[in-house]
């Protein structure tokens, strides 16, 4: 989520057409420029880039393509999962709120989380075929092909005559099985492959048209970048609101094509933008360098720095002569900084479990309450409507705490991310509490004949269940917290790991960062137990704990990271 950082907010520095500034000076940095033009951008001094503002660079067109093909590419995700919470828990006949196989809650929401589970451990099979034999762009269209065929089994396996002919089950589980392949590998390639469209160097000091002297500094334009992608994932995944208003009138059928329809546009955009786009070749096998770099820290006390080139020859070239090491001293240097970066992002673990829930257990608290004209799996839109509205005024946040040089490094920003997902899940139990505390079901919502008006009267009409006697829109600051903690957190996380990663185990250093979300289902998996009623005020209590808890231990473990980036 994002918008264009300010130009910053800093005076214009005097012109220097007819006299060259000194950079020593307390007042001035070496720019010759002529009146009216841009100056030539020269690599930037300590001095500058402590005095004048960081900005991001101008975007090139290869960014642009692939943030867009990745977009439609997300249209498809979102159009696909809106749905499944419905089409796997709810009978073809349910009354109220759609559905197609029966399986029930916990059973829906225990296959969910599978996918997620899976999805999430794919990624690093694709990593490994990426940075060794492929690159990120051939497996990337490798494993959109895959998607695609999950998306038409889908398709075809919802149709009515498929379902009568008991197709639905089989379907599914070849779509999320296919879809759960084709999402790990973009899951594993896209992030890294949008990083490598902007070649990044050393800040660099410019003086704009307008006569203010900036420094183009890389990791503004890498935040810039994926601040962008996110931006436009979360008007993508508006496709939620189309896909349900399809499902109601024409079926999940329908759906799902919509979704299909969105991924051809990205794989041809991906082909018809391939000679525009950066393509880093496979670096090779890099692991088995790694392994020995950890191998020979641990049995130096886990001291990485033991594990250098120049340590290694300074301190074994007499007995152990055998033990020169292939690598070098950067090398090293680069995985401390990739483990670095893996120790953050595992400690995500419990923010992915609460976001979870965004996509099954609050799908199923909304169709407890009273709907009205809104599909209950139309209400997690939200969260991307939020996103898009409070993008703007937190970049500006980050603007106004850069101009007066208050520090909000990443850990600072994931931190918050967990307060106001820890805030969301304390409301989601309390509106749980509420609906617990209605009519015309209680603590049974949907699930007594009183939630049936006009079951069992002669001369009724099809009746139409519904859910306790609380409103929908109570429900919705729950997806506005959410949308604060995807911000912070999630943007910030995927910058982390490219930035840290080490420059060839980009994509496996991103697979890890995905793992961390299949373990977090892995958790949801064995908490369903507990998602089903009267137990789910416990439930989302017990996960606003957990992640205050994580909270405190994050900011406590991390928080010198921060000073040091």
């Amino acid at each position: 989520m994002a918008l264009l950082p300010s130009a910053d907010k800093q005076p214009p520095v005097a012109d220097t057409k007819s006299k060259p500034e000194s950079s020593s000076g307390d007042d001035a940095a070496t720019v010759e420029v002529h009146s009216g033009s841009e100056s030539e951008p020269r690599d930037a001094t300590a001095e500058e880039m402590a005095r004048f503002p960081h900005v991001a660079d101008r975007l090139p067109f290869a960014v642009w393509a692939v943030i867009v093909a990745g977009a439609a590419e997300r249209f498809t995700y979102f159009g696909l999962i809106a749905p499944w919470q419905n089409y796997m828990q709810n009978p073809r006949d349910s009354q109220g709120v759609p559905g197609a196989l029966g399986l029930g809650q916990a059973t829906a929401s225990n296959i969910y989380n599978a996918f997620f589970l899976f999805s999430f451990l794919t990624p690093m099979a694709f990593a490994l075929v990426a940075d060794i034999w492929l690159g990120r762009y051939k497996t990337l269209l490798m494993g959109l092909v895959l998607y695609l065929l999950g998306c038409l089994a889908l398709v075809t396996s919802s149709l009515p005559s498929s379902l009568d002919a008991g197709a639905g089950i089989g379907g599914l589980v070849a779509a999320l099985i296919l879809v759960g392949l084709g999402a790990g590998s973009v899951k594993a390639t896209f992030f890294p492959l949008l990083g490598d469209q902007y070649v990044q160097q050393k800040p660099q000091l410019i003086r704009r048209r307008n006569g203010k002297v900036v420094i183009v500094d890389g990791e503004r334009t890498l935040q810039l970048m994926y601040n962008l992608y996110y931006w436009f994932t979360n008007i993508a995944s508006l496709s939620s609101i189309p896909v349900t208003f399809l499902e109601i009138r024409y079926h999940f059928w329908a759906a799902y094509l919509l979704a299909t329809a969105a991924l051809c546009l990205s794989i041809v955009l991906f082909l018809v933008w391939s000679t525009k786009l950066r393509k880093v070749p496979a670096q090779g096998n890099v692991l088995p360098d790694a392994v020995r770099v950890m191998v020979l820290a641990a049995r130096s006390g886990f001291k990485l720095d033991h594990s250098k080139a120049s340590y290694q020859a300074a301190n074994y070239t007499s007995t152990h002569a055998a033990r020169t090491v292939p690598w070098s001293d950067d090398f090293v240097d680069q995985i401390k900084s990739g483990l670095q970066a893996c120790r953050v992002i595992f400690s995500l673990l419990v923010f992915y479990l609460c976001i979870n829930q965004m996509y099954n257990n609050l799908v199923s608290q909304a169709g407890q309450m009273r709907l009205g004209a809104v599909p209950n799996d139309m209400i997690q839109a939200f969260s991307g409507v939020a996103c898009i509205v409070l993008g703007p005024p937190i970049q500006a946040l980050y603007e106004l705490l850069a101009r007066y040089k208050i520090g909000f490094g990443p850990v600072a920003r994931i931190s918050v991310a967990f307060l106001f997902l820890a805030a969301a899940m304390a409301y989601a139990a309390g509106v749980q509490t509420l609906i617990y505390a209605a009519g015309p079901c209680f603590d049974r919502p949907g699930a007594c004949e009183a939630s049936v008006p006009g079951a069992g009267k002669p001369g009724v009409a099809v009746p139409v269940a519904t859910g306790n006697d609380v409103s929908v829109w109570v429900q919705m600051p729950v997806y506005v917290l959410i949308a604060v903690a995807e911000i912070l957190g999630f943007v910030t996380a995927f910058e982390y790991a490219y930035n840290h990663a080490p420059a060839d185990m980009k994509t496996v250093v991103q697979a890890l960062a995905q793992l961390t979300a299949g373990l977090a289902s892995a958790l949801s998996m064995a908490i369903s137990p507990a998602a089903q009623d009267p137990h789910l005020v416990v439930m989302y209590a017990c996960l606003a704990g957990a992640m205050g808890l994580s909270l405190v231990l994050f900011w406590w473990r991390f928080r010198k990271y921060d000073t040091s980036t």
